[in-house]
């Protein structure tokens, strides 16, 4: 399975888990990828202070009027993007975006690009070894 492809399962689960408050080990499937299910996890956990960037950047859209969809998208791309994935950062941001334009509004493309791209152009450059400078 394409890692884009457990990219989307990852999303799909935390907005679950997001509309629903059940357990991600609940929202799996048997066969969900260790791949999806660490990167589901690992944002679970981080969630507060991925919110604090979200809010930071979204400061005209409270977190909770951001769609719930839109809302993971941000919050997996970030989390990859602070260095949390395993792909470089433009496919990070790369990624949201189709997700956003595969599955949300036809504004939501646009709003993840804008606020992903300027957490990009804030965080510090990295090196060729993939650290960061």
């Amino acid at each position: 399975m394409r890692r884009s492809d457990q990219r989307r399962l990852a999303v799909f689960a935390l907005y679950q888990n997001d509309l629903t408050g059940r357990e991600l080990d609940d929202l799996f499937e048997r066969d969900t990828t260790e791949f999806t299910r660490r990167l589901a996890e690992d944002v679970l956990a981080d969630r507060d202070s991925i919110d604090g960037v979200i809010r930071d950047y979204a400061r005209d859209w409270p977190l909770e009027r951001i769609a719930p969809l839109e809302r993971n998208i941000l919050r997996v791309a970030i989390h990859e993007l602070r260095g949390g994935g395993e792909v470089p950062r433009e496919v990070a941001v790369d990624e949201a975006v189709e997700l956003a334009k595969r599955y949300c509004s036809a504004d939501a493309p646009k709003f993840v690009n804008g606020i992903l791209g300027s957490v990009l152009r804030d965080l510090p450059p990295v090196a060729a070894n993939g650290e960061e400078a």
